[in-house]
């Protein structure tokens, strides 16, 4: 990447504390689409950059105002929607519009409220009761264990009786496969049938198939967020945040720091203005959810509207992000009182959202006994728990 792509990525100042977290987070980008990445670090100094009939919008209040006020074409190829009805029956929340989509988002969001969580959280606390005292003697590797929290939650959350690391190995193979055949570029040859084979592989397992895009986010998004959190948590040396009182505000502080859905892509259904810039109907519009949060990087407070950004803004805000928000504060409660570090990472070059393919934990602290100071190498990464 070049320098002035680097120092344009660097534009707000980044309190120290976070600077050997940020080091490593970047390599999730710069190592999974290195191009994506410096395209944008090179435009970010721009509120909104015009690239032919792509328009790049980084400026947070540019950003809210795309999703809030411009008319959004839900079908169009390229984007969220547009895979969802190519590779599903349709009728998804994703490709909806007008009175169906609201009608459908306020069914989805009845059904990820305050009681989603508490009828899911016995899942997550089963899992984590069972994979995180393997710090206590070893190492814990982090994806692996990501998997099997987001597949439980994509379990309840569509109702399928199916394994959940089935099911997350399912959703995670499905959305590779939709972003290598949507993503701008050159396409492995067969994409566009693979794509459709891996959607279709994972509606089998759920009870109905318009669940697939659900699933596919709940997934995704977790398997992203949760590794790249505790990894930033751990080089910047925030465990004694994460009790019980301070754990839920850290994590939506830690997903706007890593924004695991770094970017929007999105079309314009109608012609508009933004921060000054003509936008024209058919305009493809990537909103970069990344630096909308990351704007307020260097306030003692972002406030709710950064910590919004990573899950989009008004009609187009992610029903799941009390889900999500909660799902990392109860990883973070578990792992803080091993105050673990990383003793490996290795970026996911594959996956559709950056993330880590392997990410490793060893602990510092014994929970028990409260000591300090580094533990003895364990055997390693234990044996993933299997689906009965």
């Amino acid at each position: 990447m070049s320098g002035n792509a680097r120092a344009a990525d660097h534009s707000a100042p980044v309190p120290a504390v976070h600077r050997a977290a940020r080091r490593r987070d970047r390599r999730v980008y710069l190592r999974s689409h290195p191009l994506l990445f410096a395209l944008l670090a090179a435009t970010r100094r721009r509120p909104v950059a015009r690239l032919g009939r792509t328009v790049l919008v980084h400026d947070a209040e540019a950003y809210r105002t795309a999703l809030t006020r411009i008319p959004l074409d839900r079908t169009a190829p390229g984007t969220t929607g547009g895979a969802a009805a190519e590779l599903t029956s349709g009728g998804l929340l994703f490709d909806q519009d007008g009175a169906e989509h609201r009608s459908a988002r306020r069914a989805l969001a009845v059904e990820l409220d305050a009681s989603a969580v508490d009828r899911i959280r016995p899942s997550w606390q089963a899992v984590l009761t069972a994979r995180i005292p393997a710090l206590a003697t070893g190492d814990l590797e982090l994806v692996s264990l990501s998997r099997e929290l987001a597949g439980v939650t994509a379990a309840a959350l569509t109702g399928t009786a199916a394994c959940p690391r089935t099911l997350a190995g399912a959703a995670t193979e499905a959305a590779a496969a939709a972003a290598r055949d949507h993503l701008p570029g050159l396409r492995p040859p067969g994409a566009a049938r693979t794509a459709a084979a891996r959607a279709a592989e994972l509606a089998a397992l759920l009870p109905d198939a318009r669940d697939a895009m659900v699933a596919v986010a709940a997934v995704n998004t977790s398997v992203a967020a949760l590794p790249r959190a505790a990894a930033w948590c751990a080089d910047a040396g925030l465990w004694s945040s994460a009790d019980a009182a301070g754990a839920p505000a850290l994590a939506a502080e830690l997903l706007r720091l890593t924004a695991p859905s770094p970017l929007l892509p999105r079309v314009a259904a109608a012609d508009a203005v933004l921060a000054g810039r003509r936008v024209r109907a058919g305009d493809r519009l990537v909103l970069v959810a990344r630096h909308a949060a990351g704007a307020h990087r260097s306030a003692a407070s972002p406030g709710p509207a950064a910590t919004q950004a990573v899950f989009g803004a008004g009609p187009h805000a992610c029903p799941g992000a009390g889900v999500a928000r909660a799902l990392l504060a109860e990883l973070l409660l578990a792992l803080a009182p091993y105050r673990p570090v990383v003793v490996r990472a290795r970026v996911d070059r594959r996956a559709a959202l950056p993330g880590w393919a392997e990410l490793t934990l060893r602990a510092t602290r014994s929970p028990e006994q409260h000591l300090t100071g580094p533990r003895p190498a364990g055997p390693g990464p234990t044996e993933e728990t299997r689906c009965g």
